[in-house]
């Protein structure tokens, strides 16, 4: 059996997917069914069985059948939230039990970090030192929530305390692609594109507010979900080292980049407007994100990642047009 956390939601339906297609249909799904927002990311996916997310610690246990993999994608991931208690219960506490239950049975550990534990990106984007791990300053308390649990997989790794056999930290750069409808103001920025496009025939962008970036030129490492369950399948069947690592595509590209390959995908020509970023995220706003991914390819994945236009005209041709899941 093989358990995935957050398994009605974006990443973890499509991991599901990723999975069915190797074969994988032993698969205990936990999340929050009672969001039937979400059904639809499950409609046709194979599986065992599902498990409330809130009775799912008390199952895990108690469970004497044989679990291969935990894939723990499941989390509270909106960054407009500032309720420090609700990450803490959700986000840090959480991943801690799940974490200390595959040490004491052998299980295998892998886990949804973020990159927004990077914050400002001050001390850079590079994975192979986990020394800049504490060092780090989240801009939210979904940021904080994941960086603190990554601090605490490293203590415990450093003070050589119970660990599961294998387990892996996936810090996740900006994830988008099909099975995202249900996220609202959280899905992709290609997601409103495509829906502002649809319903005005245009793509509003923020304006910068940083002398060395131009209207649209601020960069964000865009990775495609296809290649992020590639990664998280690459991960589990290659029993790769354990330590945290990026997924991202690499790549830093700019939205005005973005936003001209949502048109392009279309066929369209592209019609872009500027407005002012809110002056109360304006000293958070991030300017800059590239996923150093030496790390993960020094583990022998090969495979290529998407490149952005690549990804936009296979996500907004294939799924969004009609409204389709991965």
């Amino acid at each position: 059996m093989i358990i995935v956390t957050g398994a009605a939601g974006f990443i973890g339906s499509c991991l599901i997917s990723r999975l069915n297609s190797e074969g994988k249909t032993d698969l205990l799904l936990v999340d929050d069914f009672a969001k039937h927002e979400k059904d639809p990311n499950l409609t046709g996916k194979h599986y065992s069985g599902k498990q409330d997310r809130n009775s799912f610690i008390a199952w895990l246990k108690t469970n004497q059948d044989p679990v291969e993999c935990i894939f723990h994608i499941g989390a509270r991931t909106d960054t407009t939230e500032f309720n420090k208690a609700i990450f803490d219960e959700l986000n840090l506490n959480y991943t801690k039990a799940l974490w200390e239950i595959c040490a004491q049975k052998n299980i295998p550990f892998i886990y949804a970090s973020s990159a927004a534990t990077y914050g400002l990106g001050e001390h850079g984007y590079d994975d192979r030192d986990d020394s800049i791990i504490p060092l780090l300053k989240p801009l939210n308390p979904y940021g904080d929530s994941k960086n603190d649990f990554d601090k605490w997989a490293l203590i415990h790794r450093e003070a050589s305390r119970q660990t599961p056999p294998q387990w892996v930290g996936f810090k996740f750069f900006n994830v988008y692609g099909p099975n995202e409808y249900h996220k609202a103001r959280m899905a992709s920025v290609i997601f409103h594109a495509f829906n502002q496009i649809k319903q005005q025939g245009f793509v509003k962008l923020f304006r910068s507010h940083n002398p060395d970036y131009a209207d649209g030129g601020q960069l964000r490492d865009f990775v495609y979900v296809k290649d992020v369950v590639d990664v998280l399948y690459h991960a589990y069947a290659s029993k790769i080292k354990s330590g945290i690592y990026n997924l991202g595509s690499g790549t830093a590209r700019t939205f005005l980049d973005l936003a001209k390959a949502t048109f392009h995908a279309l066929a369209l020509e592209p019609k872009i407007e500027f407005i002012d970023t809110p002056a109360d995220i304006r000293d958070k706003y991030q300017y800059f994100t590239e996923a150093k991914m030496e790390k993960l390819k020094g583990t022998g994945y090969t495979r290529p990642f998407h490149t952005l236009e690549e990804g936009v005209k296979d996500y907004v041709q294939q799924y969004l047009s009609g409204k389709k899941y991965l």
